[in-house]
């Protein structure tokens, strides 16, 4: 009777929870930037999910849940906070999202 050996795997390493998509950002922040510098997260969501193709009377909840993962990631990350502009207009909980408007020249 011959006894095989098998090769034991390494544990799959557990994915890591990526930083938020360039793109994604991108698009929320040309979202608020229509809206004027600031707008109510529903509302940016809804304009990102429009725009992505998704029918905004039935935005997934995982595509909702990443564009808020997204921006509260950004927002808190001092570095990436500056790099997009973000910031929360009424403080940490507020879902009035801001971004820092483009100096204009004069």
């Amino acid at each position: 009777m011959q006894v095989t050996a098998h090769k034991r795997r390494k544990a799959a390493a557990k994915p890591t929870i990526k930083p938020a998509s360039d793109h994604l950002l991108e698009r929320i922040r040309e979202t608020l930037l229509l809206f004027g510098g600031e707008a109510h997260r529903r509302d940016v969501i809804a304009n990102v999910a429009r725009e992505t193709g998704f029918d905004v009377k039935n935005i997934p909840q995982d595509f909702e849940a990443a564009v808020i993962l997204s921006f509260e990631e950004t927002v808190r990350d001092e570095v990436r906070r500056a790099a997009h502009g973000f910031y929360l207009k009424f403080g940490e909980g507020s879902h009035r999202w801001s971004v820092k408007l483009p100096e204009t020249a004069h």
